[in-house]
């Protein structure tokens, strides 16, 4: 007698989710377990998991000859999330399932030796495959992933605790249940791309614990409203990382379509957490990371800290000790939010649109300008550790702010000091006003204009456009350099709700560019 079962699943390539059919076939023989396919070492290792998981369900393991196929054939099948599936059909083949409640399900899971279903990583990932292909499978699961799945709003997610659920559920003995997101998440609360009001920023520091520090906020809040990538520069302890660790809570709300982009590639690294998975995520790699982890890598490709911190911010603190490599590796996704990772076969392309945020001493020491200190760097010291930092990885960011100890001195409350410290709701009142500017007028923040967008955005009365002009020639600037400020200038004319873009705006942006100019030539006076 030959049996022949096919289950559905879904293998990982990338952020994409192909579709898999696992085959299984008995027949008669001596005893062998065989899986084929292109499968990994954790695939072939479920051969005995699968056994032990399904006598310890209470089913008989068939002693004859089997052969798993996992198609396409040249697809490569990692992890444990195929042993499922492979039960399944194991059992489906035997008699114990019947074969036409297959073609109605997908199944991903990897099983313990008990039986029980452990959790898998992607799964948010993994189901968005189903909604991609249009498929009217459902999908069961682990039911520690189930909530997380459910957030790409399929229609039917069903979680299960054991392969012996599984099974009942397939012989309509015990049909397992849908999974309903809590009210606590609000994917359940929301219909698709609507914009969210009150995104949870629990977590995230408020502004108004900052003291003094007025350009630097102002900074922060155009950044935050036009998705301008932003450097502070000065010596430590003045604030910086304490600063940009309050920049989450200024930025626009997700929509639903950036959040679960977002939550699908951190699905990718972890089992996701689907309370926050509305909040932009902030990402600070040390600077010792590599360039793989900066961007990418491994075989096949995974995400690095750049696409995890897609839709979000990444923090890099100390830039210019970061490798240089790693930091020139960001041009790219800098101008086109993605990255494409090229390993030996492999070949992915991962989003990475993110707002970069870094801090740096002015100088080796750190103390050049303090007034409290002394610097002990030479002239060619401080040229040769700002030369780390090449001028092409300057030119794509968009604001400068130096960050003065005499700003942030202190811990005066005094009236003129008390006036300045407006919390992270007022600020982030105002950039949210600026960013339905921008969405309502191109669709888009001023910062991911392309340069052929411009002229139809800008609204540049004629004075603003000949400052814009000088200021490109008298300070060398390239045309991306030019272009950036012009998108600056945008969204400060946008927070203060002009529709036109008048020479006061030009005049704010070049002063916060034009910070960038000595660090990019090594100049020790900053």
């Amino acid at each position: 007698m030959v049996a022949l079962a096919v289950v559905h699943s879904r293998a990982l390539r990338g952020l994409t989710a192909p579709a898999v059919r696992v085959e299984v076939h008995l027949a008669n023989g001596l005893p062998q377990f065989t899986i084929v396919g292109l499968p990994e070492a954790s695939v072939r290792e479920s051969r005995e998991r699968v056994r032990a998981a399904v006598l310890q369900s209470g089913y008989e393991f068939p002693n004859r000859r089997i052969t798993v196929n996992l198609a396409p054939a040249d697809l490569p099948k990692d992890s444990g999330r195929f042993d499922l599936p492979i039960a399944v059909g194991i059992l489906a083949a035997s008699g114990l399932v019947p074969l036409a409640a297959l073609a109605e399900a997908e199944m991903l899971g990897e099983l313990s030796l008990s039986g029980a279903l452990r959790p898998i990583r992607a799964a948010l990932a993994l189901a968005c495959g189903l909604v991609s292909d249009n498929s009217r499978r459902s999908l069961i699961l682990p039911l520690d992933n189930a909530e997380e799945a459910a957030l790409c709003g399929h229609p039917e997610v069903l979680g299960a605790v054991s392969l012996r659920e599984v099974c009942e559920h397939l012989q309509r003995r015990r049909l397992l249940a849908l999974t309903v997101l809590s009210t606590a998440t609000p994917a359940g609360l929301r219909l698709p791309d609507q914009r969210v009001e009150d995104a949870p920023h629990d977590r995230i520091p408020d502004l108004a614990d900052v003291l003094g520090q007025s350009q630097a906020k102002r900074a922060m809040e155009i950044a935050a409203a036009g998705h301008h990538h932003l450097l502070l520069s000065g010596p430590p302890g003045t604030g910086k990382s304490m600063l940009a660790s309050r920049l989450a809570g200024l930025m626009p709300p997700l929509t639903n379509s950036q959040a679960l982009a977002s939550a699908a590639i951190a699905s990718l690294k972890n089992k996701l957490d689907t309370r926050h998975w509305m909040s932009r995520p902030v990402r600070s790699p040390h600077h010792s990371v590599s360039v793989a982890g900066l961007i990418g890598g491994g075989q096949p490709p995974r995400p690095g800290e750049i696409s995890l911190a897609h839709q979000g911010i990444l923090f890099l603190d100390e830039l210019p000790e970061f490798r240089r490599a790693a930091v020139e590796a960001l041009r790219e996704p800098l101008e086109t939010g993605r990255i494409t990772v090229a390993r030996g076969p492999y070949s992915e392309t991962f989003p990475a649109l993110f707002l970069l945020v870094a801090a740096m001493n002015p100088c080796a020491c750190g103390f050049l300008g303090d007034d409290r200190h002394v610097c002990s760097c030479t002239p060619e010291q401080v040229r040769r550790y700002r030369g780390r930092l090449s001028g092409p990885l300057l030119d794509r960011l968009d604001l400068c702010v130096e960050v003065r100890r005499d700003a942030a001195s202190g811990l005066d409350t005094g009236d003129r000091q008390e006036a300045q410290r407006e919390t992270t709701a007022a600020v982030g009142a105002r950039v949210l006003d600026a960013h339905r500017r921008q969405i309502d007028r191109q669709g888009r923040p001023n910062g991911d204009l392309a340069a052929a967008e411009l002229e139809d955005n800008l609204a540049l009365t004629e004075p603003a456009r000949r400052l814009a002009a000088q200021a490109a020639v008298r300070f060398d600037w390239s045309m991306r350099a030019l272009h950036r400020t012009l998108k600056v200038a945008r969204t400060i004319a946008d927070l203060a709700q002009r529709p036109d873009l008048q020479s006061n705006d030009v005049a704010e942006a070049v002063g916060l560019r034009r910070q960038l100019d000595p660090i990019a030539r090594g100049a020790p006076d900053i």
